[in-house]
This record gives C-alpha cells, structure tokens and sequence, in this order.
C-alpha cells in the first residue's frame, strides 16, 4: 500500500526566507522579534506535499530546485510546525535528514497571503486525516461485530395476510335474485336515494270504448217496415223541440212587456 501511495502538491510559494533561530529558554513560545530578519540565513522556494497521510515541507533553489532541507509533518498543530508568538507571517519547522538528525529552524513570508495559504493548506490536509481515520475505524467495527443471518432455514415458511383476500367459512352469503324475469337494482349511489317509477293507473279510454250493445230483440211478428218506422220515429222529436223554444221566447217577451215599470227591452233580444 505504501508503494502505490503518490505525492500530491499542496501549496508552493516562490519566496521564503529561512533563519537560524536561537534555544527556546522557557516554555512561553517562539517570538519573531529575537530572529534577525533584516539578514535571512537563506532564501529560496517553499513546496508543501503529501504523500499518504504524512505532510513534508520542502525548501528548494529557485533555480535548480535541489532540495535544501525538508520537515515531514504527523499533525498539525504540533512540534513539527508552531506559529511565534508575535507575528502570522513568520514560522518554526522541525528538518530532519536521512540520518535521523533533526534541528529547528524559523521560516518567514513577505506577503501575509502567502503566510494564510500555507498555514490552511496545511490544516485541510489534517482535516481529510482525520475523517479517513474515523471511517476507517468505523469500517473495523462493522467488520468485528456479529452479522446477522437474515436468510430461511431449511423448511422454513412465512404467511402473509394481505388484506381480505382470504375468505371465512360459514360467513353470510350475497343475497342472489330469485326468477329469470327479475330486476336487479345496483346499489345507490353514497348519499343519494333511488327513485321508483309510478305505476300507471288502467287507461279511462278503454273502459269508456268498452261498452256492450243492448240486446237486440228478434221478434217473428215484427217487419223490416216496423224496425225502419221505429228508426224514423225519434226524428220527430227535434221539430217539437224547436217549436217549444220559440213559444218560450215568446213567453219570455210577453211577460217582460206585462211588467209597467221595467224598461222595454232591446230589439236584439227579439231579433234573437
């Protein structure tokens, strides 16, 4: 795994300066003001890497890019890198060499930018370290605690009961329609009533046109003359009637002409 494991570039910055800084006396920090930074020991290119998990930085020749000295960094905020006491721009890095040896060093920026960059390329760095730590270590407790065997033993079943799908015994059967020739109602509608239709009453007209002729007497002593003087004798009727109601018009204007004090009448009701 660490031979496949390659170097990202972090952050390079063309202009650092390195100084030699003189034995911490106490415990209260490092502070720029003691270094001589009118006179740097050394200048040249700042290169902050990472290979894996482990940070390096790496002071370079501008030109050359031969490798003055480098500083591997575990964690940060640590002894590897501190920040002095008095100023953001100015820093102390452990170098080591292959041989174990390790010395302290102040390393220091012209531009303040410059300071920023490196200082948070170096915190996001440690920030994805420790979320990669977390799963992973997540990851060795999933695979320590017991699986569970959520799969069916030999003969083993499950039911479901979906529903009403399955049907009762003994239960109430639906009510069917007795006779061919019946009529089925559908349910009503919800909230809604079902109308029945009247039932007609028996038609007037056929029992006005059933009307049963009275019987005709047949007699061997009366003609065909008699049955047609019979047909002819109600013929007659209409004349006295007609003559009846003129007496009784005339009546009628006799006895208003009796009365002496009403008024004559019109002469239409006479012309009438």
């Amino acid at each position: 795994a660490a031979e496949m494991e390659y170097e990202s570039v972090l952050c390079v910055k063309p202009d650092v300066n390195v100084y030699r800084i003189p034995p911490r006396a106490s415990n209260r920090g490092y502070r720029a003001s003691d270094w001589k930074l009118d006179h740097p020991d050394w200048t040249g290119r700042l290169r902050v890497t990472s290979k894996g998990k482990t940070a390096y930085i790496k002071l370079e020749d501008k030109v050359s890019g031969e490798l003055f000295a480098q500083a591997p960094i575990d964690q940060y905020p640590g002894i590897a890198v501190e920040t002095v006491t008095d100023s953001s721009r100015y820093f102390v890095i452990r170098i080591q060499d292959g041989t174990g040896r390790s010395a302290f060093i102040g390393i220091g920026f012209t531009d303040r930018g410059d300071a920023f960059d490196f200082n948070v390329s170096l915190q996001d760095h440690f920030k994805w370290v420790k979320q990669e730590t977390e799963i992973s270590k997540e990851s060795q407790e999933a695979d320590t605690r017991p699986k569970l065997d959520l799969g069916f033993k030999e003969g083993q079943t499950i039911k479901l009961n979906i529903g009403n799908m399955t049907t009762k015994k003994g239960g109430a059967t639906k009510p069917r329609a007795s006779g061919s020739g019946s009529v089925s109602l559908l349910p009503p509608p919800p909230g809604g009533k079902i109308a029945v239709p009247p039932i007609p009453p028996p038609s007037s007209t056929a029992i006005a046109n059933h009307v049963t002729p009275p019987p005709v007497l047949k007699s061997s002593n009366v003609s065909n003359a008699d049955v047609l003087l019979d047909l002819d004798g109600p013929a007659s009727a209409p004349k006295a009637s007609a003559s009846a109601t003129t007496d009784l018009w005339g009546d009628f204007s006799t006895a208003s002409s009796a009365v002496p004090n009403q008024a004559p009448q019109q002469s239409s009701w006479v012309q009438f």
